[in-house]
């Protein structure tokens, strides 16, 4: 009788949502009939016949994350725990060790560190590779089950065995802290504004503008530009990131998202107002730039707004949409796939910056992976036909060799290693201003 209950549901689920297989109308209805009949069958064989006893939760729980993990890396399901635990995320804050994290052949991926957090502290890296929990391998475990294993009570340490190319693994003991993310940091370098965006979460519009008028405020007219720094920033909301290029836009899209009908596509226009007034922009990028700050990125690019400046970006072009699941959390589904307005679409490809500028030598070191979402398992692919040969290939091998460090010579420990990046991105825009002031009028 139970194994005829869950075909019921299942089936109901399937025939009967108006949202999800409407379109079908009953298309294919004995094969779906067929394969959720066998689904019955397993599930009540595991019932009845595994070693241990599993709850029926456990069960459906695992064949759902099955089901959404198998279709690519950024689908998953969210427990009711996990699902309140994002909400908080998105809104700021959020307990645990600070990095964003992907799965990768079955071990967890740092995309980013968040700055000024444990693990960013503790020198974790973009393209490290976590293999064990506590000494628990990774292998085995969800994602969601991987990061809900990173999070608990503030103040509680875990250790983290991590694999980086060049080195041998090691294990990094971090302290759990409440995570309150400053998603934008500003200051003035000289007469040029420097904005950081570290995420994109509910705040990020807003920190940009009051970041703005706290330039204004301080030098008003002489303000000479603005460098935009995105690199390492792994993303977030998807109305942020257009929310922030429409602060630098007058006109035109910002991007567009297409699923799979056509009558689905979504346009966003930015509206009248540059509130940087065209000041000369720089926008940094680099291999830990993804999702949200490309699209920032590929926006700014296309209507030439800004140079960007940096290595290719992580290449993550796909819309992930949060399903609620009443009483049971939540699905995370990819629903589309984004394109800038010149219409590229850079899943599994990246943005190519304007000009590419790899870190000093002195600076740079083995981060651990030149892996990008095209390497992920299960990647989309880009269906874009009309991608120019420069945005397929990455000639550079150690393109991922972003992350900089401090340089061991005694005698200069105390001196804060240059940031190479930042420095010519400054002295572009020192240039720019230059060439402006001697195309002047003069008076005589």
């Amino acid at each position: 009788m139970k194994k005829h209950a869950v075909l019921i549901i299942l089936i109901s689920l399937l025939v009967f949502s108006p949202d999800a297989f409407a379109a079908e109308k009953k298309k294919n209805s004995a094969d779906t009939f067929r394969l959720l009949h066998l689904f019955g069958d397993v599930f009540e064989q595991v019932r009845a016949k595994y070693v241990e006893s599993p709850s029926d939760q456990e069960l459906i729980e695992a064949a759902i994350t099955g089901m959404l993990t198998s279709l690519d890396p950024h689908s998953s399901y969210l427990s009711a725990k996990n699902f309140r635990e994002m909400q908080v995320q998105t809104r700021g804050e959020f307990g645990g060790l600070g990095i964003e994290v992907t799965m990768d052949n079955g071990l967890v991926k740092v995309v980013s560190p968040i700055d000024d957090t444990p693990a960013h502290k503790a020198g974790i890296e973009p393209g490290d590779l976590i293999s064990h929990l506590d000494g628990k391998p990774i292998v085995g475990m969800t994602l969601s089950q991987a990061v809900e294993k990173m999070r608990g009570k503030v103040g509680s340490d875990i250790i983290l065995t991590v694999r980086r190319a060049g080195k041998e693994p090691f294990d990094v003991t971090i302290t759990r802290a409440v995570i309150k993310i400053r998603s934008v940091r500003s200051r003035l370098e000289d007469k040029i504004g420097y904005i950081r965006i570290t995420t994109f979460n509910e705040q990020a519009d807003k920190g940009v503008k009051k970041a703005l008028n706290k330039f204004k405020k301080e030098i008003g007219d002489k303000l000479q530009g603005i460098v935009l720094d995105l690199r390492n920033n792994p993303g977030g909301l998807l109305d942020q990131s257009v929310s922030v290029s429409d602060i630098f836009l007058d006109k035109g899209e910002i991007v567009s998202t297409r699923s799979r009908k056509e009558g689905d596509t979504q346009r966003f226009n930015a509206r009248k107002g540059d509130l940087a007034k065209g000041l000369p922009m720089v926008v940094l990028i680099n291999g830990g730039s993804a999702s949200a700050s490309e699209i920032v990125a590929g926006a700014l690019q296309d209507h030439r707004r800004a140079i960007v400046l940096g290595t290719k970006s992580f290449g993550k072009g796909s819309v992930q949409t949060i399903f609620p699941l009443s009483g049971h959390g939540a699905m995370r589904l990819t629903t589309a796939r984004y394109y800038t307005p010149s219409g590229r679409s850079i899943q599994a490809v990246g943005i190519e910056p304007d000009i590419k500028v790899e870190l000093a030598k002195i600076e740079a070191v083995t981060t651990g992976s030149n892996r990008r979402e095209s390497d992920l398992r299960g990647a989309l692919d880009n269906t874009d036909k009309n991608q120019n040969d420069g945005n397929k290939k990455d000639t550079d091998k150690n393109s991922s060799k972003d992350k900089s460090t401090t340089n061991d010579n005694k005698a200069k420990a105390k001196k804060p290693v240059e940031d190479y990046q930042l420095s010519r991105a400054l002295d572009l825009l020192r240039g720019l201003d230059l060439l402006a002031k001697r195309d002047r009028p003069q008076i005589n």
